[in-house]
């Protein structure tokens, strides 16, 4: 069964100056630090590699994250693969579960977590299933 955990996350960006900075795109890496609040009572650091393109609002990024904590009062860990590109100002991005990763209560964890922003406050919402 399917099942949706909701609530707050706070953000701090670390970003490191560009190692690839040329035409076509500049590179650089980014460390994410999160403390999840609601359903997910969880930190995690995000390290993640972005390329900016000259065009405003079109680059990409990938990344990893590990998330430690309880989810639904569930103790364990797991990892989540980002993978976001922005096109001329319009987005699309994907946050998943790496298979296999899920720790103690969260072994077998799956899912896709999607992050919002409203009214400068960022949020979460994560749609998941844990192996019984």
């Amino acid at each position: 069964m399917r099942v949706r955990a909701v609530g707050a996350v706070d953000l701090i960006w670390d970003e490191q100056p560009p190692y690839d900075d040329r035409a076509g795109g500049r590179l650089a890496r980014v460390v994410v630090t999160k403390e999840f609040q609601g359903d997910l009572q969880a930190s995690s650091v995000a390290h993640l590699l972005k390329a900016e393109s000259a065009r405003p609002g079109s680059g990409g990024y990938v990344g990893l994250e590990r998330v430690v904590g309880t989810l639904h009062g569930r103790p364990g860990s797991f990892v989540l693969q980002h993978c976001g590109v922005m096109e001329r100002g319009a987005g699309s991005l994907t946050i998943q579960v790496v298979p296999d990763t899920g720790t103690g209560e969260l072994a077998g964890l799956a899912g896709t977590m999607e992050i919002l922003l409203v009214d400068g406050e960022h949020g979460f919402t994560f749609d998941y299933t844990v192996e019984s």
